[in-house]
């Protein structure tokens, strides 16, 4: 995988290399829960792709992200002449695209209820979200407790301890590593950070999930990163 900051000729040298890789525009792997699901995925299933790196609340930020889509946001998938602005729509591209790496579980239920928390997870703990954002360098114990956030904390446990006792037969959620896994991640980022007491057993798949290869490169590379940004806290 190719690591590029983005630079004002970047669009120019996309269209010049053809794009003949994906390219995956994130932002910065500190802060952004939603890049680290499809930057994941792509890396934990040997899906080859160049990185761009948009740094968030920088006064060119809206116009770094303009370049790629309308959309405002990232991350962003670039796969010759499609660009794919949505988490999820990115993986369902990719799980079309590689079927044969089984990005969802194999069996016709497991992939059901796969989909169905992965869709859970994108649409909603918006409580979890708003008062426990994702920061990996940080520690912040018993911070974000509340009651909106202290539900969402319950219902992703209801959610973690049904999938690891009927599917997780291995590791994770539906034994294999899938992208209900990786669209969990920042969760457990979240977790570690506000050092949230769970249950030995969902410990034991926070701690399983950290060490995860493509997890753990995101988290190292989070660490080594030097921007700053209090507000997203």
């Amino acid at each position: 995988m190719q690591n590029t900051e983005l630079d004002p000729v970047l669009s120019e040298t996309l269209a010049r290399a053809g794009r003949h890789q994906p390219t995956l525009v994130i932002a910065n792997k500190n802060y952004s829960s939603w890049s680290m699901r499809p930057w994941v995925v792509m890396t934990a299933f040997d899906i080859p792709f160049k990185e761009v790196r948009v740094l968030l609340d920088q006064p060119d930020t809206a116009n770094q992200i303009a370049q790629f889509t309308g959309s405002g946001r990232v991350p962003v998938l670039l796969d010759a002449d499609i660009a794919i602005w949505d988490s999820l729509a990115i993986c369902e591209y990719l799980a079309e695209q590689f079927p044969e790496r089984g990005l969802w579980p194999q069996s016709t239920e497991a992939r059901a209820i796969a989909r169905s928390i992965t869709a859970e997870m994108h649409s909603g703990f918006t409580g979890l979200r708003s008062a426990m954002s994702m920061d990996i360098r940080g520690r912040y114990p018993g911070q974000g407790r509340t009651p909106e956030a202290q539900g969402d904390i319950g219902r992703i446990c209801e959610i973690w301890e049904d999938c690891l006792s009927q599917f997780g037969h291995h590791e994770f959620l539906f034994g294999d590593f899938s992208i209900a896994d990786a669209f969990y991640a920042p969760v457990a980022m979240r977790f570690r950070t506000y050092q949230v007491s769970l249950a030995p057993a969902l410990q034991a798949y926070v701690d399983r999930l950290s060490e995860h290869p493509a997890v753990a490169r995101w988290i190292a590379e989070a660490l080594a990163e030097k921007e700053i940004l209090p507000d997203h806290r």
